[in-house]
């Protein structure tokens, strides 16, 4: 990556009449209380999120699950967001973003605790889709940020929120891990399910009481209506490809996701403890590259191009591990391919809201994010069918889908610069 792009999907590149000093990170939270609030409350709720999820696989093998049930156990829940998302981020274009992050943190905190009581594997597979519904907000979260922020701010200020994701991983795992305890099967697993529904629900009080709302209820947003949404999209040649590399980068992580626990156990005989230690390394290997270096790379090569070549950095990060066969190399390389995957949370963000049309910003975000969770019903079968042939398959799937999404993100620069042509 070199030089500096011009295309005018990237408006925060454009070069500025005199140099400003860079803005830190303290003076960014500093400078709006509101945006503040907001990444305490994305952490607090990833925290349980992030407690729970390197735990399924372990606790569904408690409810005796085949390998196929506990991918379709993460397919489940992503099946939930297709349809939460796009509708929770056009309800929220109309009636406003905290009500929307209201009743779904709510949500979530109920559907920790009917978890922790599930009977058998396919009353948690159902239960997990419900939990995919009050977790399907991300749009929502993001057309907060956005709303809050200028041109030039969205890239930065969504590379803060993926931090604040981040930070949730690095925390919340270590604490599941430490909390389960696999040797008294289902009840081993109720209080990390207990910590998550408090964290929920912290997260709905803190909305409730100390968000303020960024967006006035009005009559004249769109009605909820996918269909419109994604036939605008279609005709967008920016916008259709910048789904379309979520759709791809997506399917890859949400593979990674669903069968690295089963992955590590297969190879090296890790369990819960284990993992979750992973996923702290990936936690924080994001938060770093998030917090310090997305906003400066934005700032030097543009969007699209550090959008491309964090997929690539994504993608050797799954080779790497197919070739890898020593224990402690795993989270080494899960780490450098986290620094990757990073910067691509943000990065779409930004394109997707410096392009959207305001009044469906939060349509478009929600259809993207409806994208992602396709994806991560797609991702965890291909997954766990691949897996069930050879151990390493799921590594190579990701790697193919991280070098589409790739290709797909350079696309989306071209669009633009033909666009500024016509």
């Amino acid at each position: 990556m070199s030089g500096t792009p011009t295309s005018p999907v990237e408006p925060s590149q454009a070069p500025e009449p005199a140099p400003a000093k860079k803005p830190s990170l303290k003076s960014i939270i500093q400078e709006n209380g509101a945006l503040s609030v907001m990444l305490a409350v994305v952490f607090v709720n990833l925290v349980g999120f992030g407690l729970v999820v390197p735990l399924l696989p372990f606790f569904a093998k408690s409810l005796e699950a085949q390998i196929w049930q506990v991918t379709l156990m993460f397919a489940a829940y992503s099946f939930g967001q297709f349809f939460a998302e796009p509708f929770w981020g056009s309800l929220s274009d109309k009636i406003g973003r905290k009500p929307v992050l209201v009743v779904t943190t709510a949500m979530n905190a109920l559907f920790y605790l009917a978890l922790a009581f599930a009977p058998t594997i396919w009353w948690a597979i159902f239960i997990r889709f419900f939990n995919g519904i009050g977790s399907g907000n991300v749009s929502t979260i993001q057309s907060y940020v956005s709303d809050m922020s200028e041109p030039h701010q969205k890239a930065g200020r969504m590379s803060l929120i993926g931090a604040a994701f981040s930070l949730g991983f690095i925390i919340g795992p270590v604490i599941g891990g430490f909390l389960a305890h696999e040797e008294d099967g289902v009840a081993g697993f109720r209080l990390p399910l207990f910590v998550a529904a408090g964290m929920a629900a912290t997260a709905a009080i803190g909305v409730l009481l100390y968000v303020k709302e960024s967006r006035k209820r009005t009559t004249s947003a769109p009605p909820v209506n996918l269909r419109q949404t994604f036939m605008m999209v279609r005709k967008d040649p920016i916008l259709v490809r910048i789904i379309l590399t979520t759709l791809c980068y997506m399917a890859a992580f949400a593979g990674l996701e669903s069968t690295f626990g089963l992955w590590a156990d297969a190879r090296y005989g890790w369990q819960a403890r284990e993992v979750g230690l992973v996923f702290l390394g990936i936690g924080v290997a994001a938060a770093v590259m998030q917090v310090y270096l997305t906003r400066r790379l934005v700032r030097r090569f543009g969007e699209t191009r550090v959008l491309a070549g964090g997929l690539v950095v994504f993608g050797l990060g799954f080779i790497l591990q197919s070739f890898n066969n020593l224990a402690p190399l795993v989270t080494p390389i899960v780490m450098l391919a986290a620094t990757g995957q990073a910067v691509v949370f943000a990065t779409i963000s930004a394109l997707i809201s410096l392009n959207a049309p305001p009044e469906r910003q939060g349509a478009v975000l929600g259809l993207n994010m409806a994208a992602g969770a396709t994806a991560r019903i797609i991702g965890p079968i291909a997954a766990g069918f691949l897996f069930s042939i050879t151990t390493d398959a799921p590594l190579w799937f990701g790697a193919v889908m991280c070098l589409v999404a790739a290709f797909l993100a350079l696309k989306v620069e071209k669009a633009g610069q033909n666009r500024l042509s016509a």
